[in-house]
């Protein structure tokens, strides 16, 4: 596994904002002082992003060239849209050829060039309708899926490990030989039986943390590049 990578160019200086609105917890005062004081939310309204996560996808594919002209994508946990108004911009998608498909439960504002399904993409038909929605094959499988949070860290590790899991068992079964699989994941250990079989079945396995990240994050992207293909998956399976 290659080691953890930095995407080009300076992150944007962060502001230092103080709330001293009464009444409001101290919680919510440090989410919103936040909010208020991170360059990225800025540079996102500015920019017309629906979300700061847009720029983790433009940091890693500065990096490691992952979207081209021409190709389908398929955005897992895609709300409120951000990755998936990059990659509309990259591939080149449009309102008439859409070549981009998202899916999430929660709600999510149209964006011309993509189709969005509003469903758990742990629901059983999920697969079948992403890959009908999206006419083909995908090039890249990305997931910003992340369970919701409770607090404690080994908890939380766990749900949105198992994510990432379920992630990569669909982009295995679904991706053209040569795409990328793409997920986050947290900080405190990727399970051994996943790197393996990603190992396994790409060319190179790397752990990524984009400098939009923020820095107290627990998150980590784990981004696995040129599939193999399912034929050779298949034989490297049967002989384990």
């Amino acid at each position: 596994m290659k080691s953890r990578g930095k995407s080009k160019g300076p992150a944007p200086r962060a502001l230092k904002v103080k709330v001293k609105k009464k009444g409001v917890k101290n919680s919510s005062r440090r989410w919103i002082e936040r909010q208020l004081s991170d360059p990225y939310v800025h540079k996102a309204k500015a920019e017309g992003y629906r979300s700061r996560a847009a720029y983790k996808l433009i940091e890693m594919d500065e990096r490691y060239n992952l979207l081209k002209r021409g190709q389908k994508i398929i955005d897992l946990g895609a709300a409120p849209g951000g990755w998936c108004q990059v990659a509309v911009q990259k591939v080149g998608s449009t309102y008439e050829a859409p070549a981009v498909v998202g899916i999430d439960y929660l709600p999510m504002d149209s964006i011309p060039g993509t189709t969005i399904l509003e469903m758990d993409f742990l629901d059983d038909d999920a697969p079948d309708r992403l890959i009908d929605a999206l006419g083909g094959e995908p090039d890249i499988v990305l997931s910003d899926m992340a369970a919701p949070t409770t607090g404690h860290r080994k908890t939380d590790h766990i749900r949105t490990m198992h994510l990432c899991e379920v992630a990569a068992d669909f982009a295995l079964k679904v991706l053209k030989p040569g795409g990328h699989f793409l997920s986050k994941t947290f900080q405190g250990g990727t399970e051994a039986d996943l790197l393996g079989m990603l190992k396994r079945n790409f060319q190179s396995v790397h752990h990524v943390k984009p400098p939009a990240s923020r820095e107290e994050s627990v998150e980590l992207y784990l981004l696995a590049k040129g599939f193999k293909g399912r034929q050779e998956n298949n034989a490297q399976d049967e002989r384990d």
